[in-house]
């Protein structure tokens, strides 16, 4: 089989079709930003000024001061947890070093609905409060759950495991000789800690406090349900309720910005990332605790667990039964198959688009290749609201000049073909996730020698004879898990389905918000177990990993 080439760029016609989906998967990624921005420059300048006089600043000040309560609760919870289970024994190591992933299947949003039920007013434990007392409602202060610090709470319960699985790579990195050089210097055991071990952890901690970071940011079900004001609330009212999406868009170009210095600084720590252990790595032995420190260890990692997964799980589960809802009624068979359907072509959709990006960049390493996959990694630092209304923005225009055109030629309506169909929804989803699935794709397409690609290409493969016949066998179980984390990511994805989804084409993620929205806890949780429940796939494949290595 000949393999034709274009003399003069030296490319193969495979090579020539990759560069083009790679260069239209790039364009289709880039698209909201450049949407978003020019949306907001040509929006009214009163309306900018209205949300300066009004409620910028607040929705701002808020998202700050939200993302750095919850960087500094998910650093030290994080932190000290994985600490403790790298560098002592205590009674249940084994299994709580597992069980600290749990948290990472509940979505901020579904947590958020369990402890309103449980901490709330009319909720359990104030109710039995005013029963055990005597006492009324006036007459005594509890924490208020529907607030800053209640939002707080929920997203550091689920998103500590960012920083909990990163820490803890890095501590069992770490050789026990710079500890024992350490010790051998008069420091103790805690001084060790803090000028040896911690700062050698710092470039993993500081991507996983970023990464909680940018996804409390793009968060918007736990913050609407609490009623927090921020930018990615302000940018749903502003398009839903104000129908305002001049405002939108403006409010979506200041988170875009956030998120993207966010995002640099992510890039920034891993590029300084060049702490080395020495040549010789001895792992650190864990020192057993006895005593009530060694329970108190087992404490300190059993409460976000306890607080994180099993509370939550069980307050779910009672208030289902209590319920009127049910899994098996022909309505909500339509929503675990929209949900389905949706996360499934999304799941096929991005990692074929990563598959594409991931090949260019193995056969034609260069610029164009690396600035096409730059630009594939850019959603996961942008939160869905704002790819949303990217991407709404350009094609509602597109949709509306066509149903003109076609109008005024022919005497047709053509209507919405594009804006709020169900490819668009699916693009969004790409866009949003599709850095995960590359960095699947490149830890698989690692371990394949660059000489199999020769060799292909002596046999006269092509390059996507290449793909199809050598990498994607090889890749398998890289593809599949890139798969898993798309599906079940866009099982509990929120702001972007609110916004794009077709009319009368809700999800399980849609209902439960609805159903919250209404205050009706209790039927939220049936929908909300269903998301968990799917959720607990990639956190089963971690825990077995984390199983394995211990």
């Amino acid at each position: 089989m000949l393999v034709t080439r274009d003399r003069g760029k030296g490319r193969s016609a495979g090579e020539r079709t990759l560069t083009g989906l790679s260069l239209l998967v790039a364009a289709f990624c880039i698209l909201p930003f450049v949407a978003v921005a020019i949306a907001a420059l040509l929006a009214q300048g009163d309306t900018l000024v209205q949300l300066w006089n009004s409620v910028l600043p607040r929705y701002a000040a808020t998202t700050l001061h939200l993302a750095a309560l919850v960087a500094l609760g998910t650093f030290a919870l994080g932190t000290a947890t994985a600490w403790l289970t790298v560098a002592t024994e205590f009674p249940g190591r084994r299994v709580l070093e597992v069980a600290l992933v749990l948290p990472l299947a509940f979505p901020a949003y579904v947590m958020a609905y369990a402890y309103t039920h449980l901490l709330d007013h009319p909720g359990i434990v104030q109710s039995t409060l005013r029963a055990v007392t005597g006492w009324g409602p006036r007459d005594y202060w509890f924490p208020e759950i529907r607030s800053l610090g209640g939002a707080v709470a929920m997203l550091v319960l689920v998103l500590y495991p960012y920083v909990y699985l990163l820490a803890r790579a890095a501590f069992l990195s770490q050789s026990a000789t710079t500890v024992f050089a350490a010790r051998a210097l008069g420091c103790s055991p805690a001084a060790a800690f803090w000028r040896v071990s911690l700062p050698m952890a710092r470039p993993a901690i500081a991507a996983g406090v970023l990464l909680a970071t940018m996804e409390t940011i793009a968060d918007y079900g736990t913050v609407s349900f609490f009623g927090v004001q921020t930018l990615a609330t302000g940018i749903y009212t502003s398009w839903f309720n104000l129908a305002d999406r001049g405002a939108a868009a403006q409010l979506a170009l200041g988170l875009l910005a956030f998120a993207l210095v966010l995002a640099m600084l992510e890039r920034l720590n891993r590029g300084r990332a060049a702490y080395h252990a020495g040549r010789r790595i001895e792992p650190v032995a864990p020192q057993r605790l006895t005593g009530w420190t060694g329970w108190a260890a087992a404490a300190v990692c059993a409460v976000p667990v306890l607080l994180g997964a099993l509370l939550p799980a069980l307050a779910l589960s009672v208030m289902a039964l209590d319920s009127e809802q049910s899994l098996f009624s022909r309505r909500y068979q339509g929503f675990v198959a929209n949900s389905l359907t949706l996360a499934s072509v999304a799941a096929l959709v991005t990692v074929g688009a990563a598959t594409i990006l991931g090949s260019l960049h193995r056969a034609r390493p260069g610029r164009l290749a690396s600035a096409t996959l730059y630009a594939g990694r850019l959603g996961y630092a942008v939160p869905g609201g704002v790819i949303a209304v990217g991407l709404m923005v350009p094609f509602a225009a597109f949709d509306n000049a066509l149903d003109l055109f076609m109008e005024q030629r022919f005497g047709l309506r053509t209507g919405l073909l594009v804006t709020g169909s169900i490819w668009l929804l699916v693009g969004a989803y790409m866009v949003r996730f599709l850095a995960a699935a590359i960095g699947a794709y490149e830890g698989g397409i690692a371990n394949v020698s660059p000489n199999m690609d020769a060799a292909a290409r002596v046999l006269g493969q092509s390059a996507f004879g290449t793909v199809r016949r050598v990498h994607l066998p090889m890749l398998r179980p890289s593809l599949m898990t890139a798969g898993l984390i798309v599906f079940v990511d866009v099982m509990k994805e929120l702001p972007a389905t609110l916004i794009m989804r077709p009319f009368n084409y809700d999800t399980l993620a849609v209902q439960a918000h609805r159903l919250a929205a209404d205050e009706r806890l209790e039927g939220a949780a049936v929908p909300s177990l269903v998301i968990v429940a799917v959720g607990l796939l990639p956190v089963v494949l971690l825990m077995r990993n984390l199983r394995r290595r211990a």
